[in-house]
């Protein structure tokens, strides 16, 4: 037993001790007393120099799981260097005439088409150039600032107001969407016979500065167009690897979705599903006129009919008037009709009125069991390969799809 006076003095030493920084000796206040004091004092340590948390860096997957498929971005190119003015300094040389070097000159903000990219969610509202450095002595020109690339996906279309400056279809297209600044002149180059010590030099340029509008135009080889909940979605999912949300709701998909068709000879046929279109869509109801310029690249449409809905046959009249009143000649391109939901007993019994008034080739399939997708598979290449050959006789590059590896 450890006497009164003895553990008195023990616990005065304790707190000297925890004042000045050691512990007191184990064998003052016993071996119970030590392993608490040390995980406290451990924790508090611990809390002292634990790092400030940081913000969490958003995947790639996080920041474009919203489409974008429009965005208004200010450019500005890099503003040029100054030049530079100064006289040569030499022992025993007493005129050594000027040395200023030129200013780098500002650079430039360049667009680029990449294939990777499939959104314009990662643009940013505002882009500036990289300046050029000031000149030097002993004519030292400054370096030139470097190129900033912007990525854009493969489809997007460049503004200004209401003019298309650039049309960036394939991937690696380029585009200088701001210049930067010429770089000043430093007082060499003012060097001439009647003055022969120049004291002039110039300051670099602000670079140039625009507003410009990128819209995105889905490229696909085909198109599905159709009234909300006619199945389009599921027809993608049944036909390619594509996964767009799939619900009972109008308006599910609220963005387009490309999906890649397969065949055995190798052969890709890219097909997009975009939003449904509702009557008025060309004077901006519902979605609007956000997603029919998607139409507008591909070279045939598929139109999808609800079978089970009253009066299908009259959805295709409407979806041809609003593709014509958005741009004319739209509706007139090759296509094929699709009637969907044939597994319900109400929409089988529909058929043959559908056929006797579209004609026979409309295509009467289930998307949901699968029922006749192979006859619109056949379709499908049929009408690829006659707009492949179209566009060879015209000249134009054919669109080619490349498999992503992840």
């Amino acid at each position: 037993m450890v006497p009164s006076r003895l553990f008195l003095a023990g616990w005065q030493a304790v707190l000297e001790g925890v004042r000045r920084g050691p512990l007191p000796p184990r064998a003052v206040l016993g071996p119970g007393w030590l392993l608490p004091r040390l995980l406290s004092l451990g924790h508090a340590d611990c809390a002292k120099h634990q790092e400030p948390s940081r913000k969490k860096l958003l995947s790639e997957k996080k920041l474009k799981r919203h489409f974008v498929d429009c965005r208004r971005v200010l450019v500005c190119g890099g503003r040029g260097g100054d030049g530079a003015s100064c006289f040569h300094s030499e022992p025993r040389k007493e005129f050594g005439g000027p040395d200023g070097g030129d200013g780098g000159h500002g650079g430039d903000v360049i667009l680029r088409a990449d294939g990777q990219v499939k959104s314009l969610s990662s643009v940013l509202s505002q882009y500036r150039g990289f300046h050029g450095e000031d000149g030097g002595r002993k004519n030292c020109f400054g370096r030139s600032g470097a190129l900033l690339y912007i990525r854009v996906p493969a489809g997007t279309v460049v503004k200004e107001g209401n003019t298309v400056l650039a049309d960036l279809s394939c991937p690696g297209d380029e585009y200088i969407a701001a210049r930067g600044g010429a770089g000043g002149k430093g007082n060499r180059f003012f060097l001439a016979n009647d003055n022969r010590a120049p004291m002039t030099c110039t300051p670099g340029q602000p670079g140039q500065e625009r507003v410009l509008l990128l819209e995105l135009k889905t490229m696909a080889h085909a198109g599905m167009v159709g009234f909300p909940n006619a199945g389009k979605s599921s027809l993608l999912r049944a036909i390619s690897n594509a996964k767009p949300a799939v619900a009972t709701y109008p308006f599910t998909t609220l963005g387009p979705h490309v999906g890649i068709v397969h065949y055995e000879d190798h052969q890709q046929v890219a097909v997009a599903d975009v939003p449904g279109i509702i009557r008025g869509a060309h004077r901006n109801r519902g979605l609007g006129l956000a997603f029919l310029r998607h139409i507008e690249r591909c070279g045939f449409l598929l139109f999808v009919v609800d079978l089970s809905a009253p009066e299908p046959w009259a959805q295709v009249d409407h979806l041809k008037y609003e593709l014509e009143q958005y741009e004319g000649g739209l509706s007139e391109r090759p296509h094929v009709i699709v009637a969907n939901k044939i597994d319900l007993p109400e929409a089988r019994a529909k058929l043959p009125e559908l056929r006797a008034r579209l004609g026979p080739t409309a295509i009467a399939l289930s998307a949901a069991t699968g029922e006749n997708l192979e006859e619109l598979l056949l379709r499908l290449k049929e009408l690829h390969g006659r707009h492949v050959a179209a566009e060879l006789q015209q000249g134009s590059q054919r669109l080619r799809w490349q498999r992503r590896l992840r």
